[in-house]
């Protein structure tokens, strides 16, 4: 089995199950900084325009985890793990309607890790790694 490179704590998986009750299939989207700073963000799915540059990590919940591509050539050698937190964070973000808000904690793969990641796909499917 591969090493994922997105994970999920249980905390953040029952805000993302009450968020599919109410909006159905979701989506995220880890921010490059602009207006909201470096926020993982929810959206309903297809309610964020992925472009051509964005890459998927893999899936949380049922869920794509999509990053700018530019940002993945930084953080490739990194495990994301989304964690939540009281009050809001990103404003863009679903969960900011419970007074959430998503947030990331990432730690360096091993090199025997590295030998064994999960793949990256483009928005489009295509496998890049």
């Amino acid at each position: 089995m591969s090493t994922k490179r997105v994970l999920v704590t249980t905390t953040a998986a029952a805000v993302i199950h009450t968020l599919q009750e109410e909006y159905g299939d979701l989506m995220f989207h880890q921010s490059g900084g602009c207006c909201e700073g470096s926020y993982p963000h929810c959206f309903e799915k297809g309610g964020f325009l992925v472009g051509s540059n964005d890459v998927c990590l893999g899936e949380i919940e049922g869920c794509k985890f999509y990053m700018a591509g530019d940002q993945f050539a930084y953080w490739k050698h990194t495990q994301l793990t989304l964690d939540v937190m009281e009050g809001r964070a990103a404003s863009f973000s679903l969960e900011s309607t419970l007074d959430k808000g998503f947030l990331i904690h990432s730690r360096l793969f091993t090199e025997e890790e590295l030998k064994d990641l999960e793949p990256v796909h483009t928005a489009d499917g295509d496998l890049i790694l």
